[in-house]
């Protein structure tokens, strides 16, 4: 069975530009897989707790040599983890906060992160699956732009979603989401709802593409 792990993190609900686009593709991808199963998880109105240390030096411990402390810790991590591995397109919202990604995103990824299992490891279990990721952002970070290269949601999901869990990455980036809005971004609109357009029709493009298949 087909299965697709969708997290949003924006905490803006239906006013969201990230939601917006990752549900085009959760649509669209459901139409493709009319018996798949959806795996969803709203970060910012269910968040998972920040890594703490118990849950952190279980993972480097064997299953049968963890403290009680330590295995209920693990068992909120273990289920990420396997929520993950049993998804065959990981969907993701990354709106931009601070010029990164939402802290509650961060939280799930410091989970996933288990050194030997999902990273520094040969065979992450990760490896071979898509992962899609909407990074919205109020502004533009594009090449030849007044703030280019300070966008640390890109080049961070790239580095730990795909150098190191070994996925697939795409990206779709609606940006300027801040014109419609802010008074000083008024001439800017119509390229708002370009790239509006453009990520809904992405969407649902990279939704109707196969699953490629894991790293053997």
């Amino acid at each position: 069975m087909a299965t697709l792990l969708h997290l949003d993190t924006s905490f803006n609900g239906e006013n969201s530009h990230s939601r917006a686009v990752t549900a085009a593709f959760r649509k669209a991808w459901e139409a493709e897989h009319p018996e798949g199963k959806v795996i969803y998880r709203d970060l910012a109105a269910e968040p998972v707790p920040h890594l703490e240390a118990a849950a952190y030096y279980a993972g480097g411990t064997a299953p049968g040599e963890r403290s009680p402390e330590e295995r209920a810790a693990f068992e909120l991590r273990g289920r990420l983890i396997e929520e993950a591995e049993g998804a065959d397109v990981i969907l993701i919202g990354a709106p931009m906060y601070n010029y990164t990604i939402p802290s509650t995103l961060k939280a799930w990824l410091d989970h996933v992160f288990l050194v030997g299992r999902t990273s520094i490891t040969e065979n992450p279990s990760l490896a071979g699956k898509r992962a899609v990721v909407v990074a919205s952002r109020g502004g533009s970070y594009r090449e030849g732009t007044p703030r280019h290269g300070d966008d640390f949601v890109e080049s961070y999901l790239r580095l730990t979603l795909g150098e190191v869990f070994g996925l697939d990455v795409r990206f779709i980036v609606p940006e300027l989401t801040l014109a419609p809005y802010v008074p000083a971004m008024a001439e800017l609109v119509p390229l708002f709802e370009a790239s509006r357009a453009d990520s809904l029709v992405a969407a649902e493009s990279l939704a109707k593409e196969p699953a490629l298949q894991p790293v053997a």
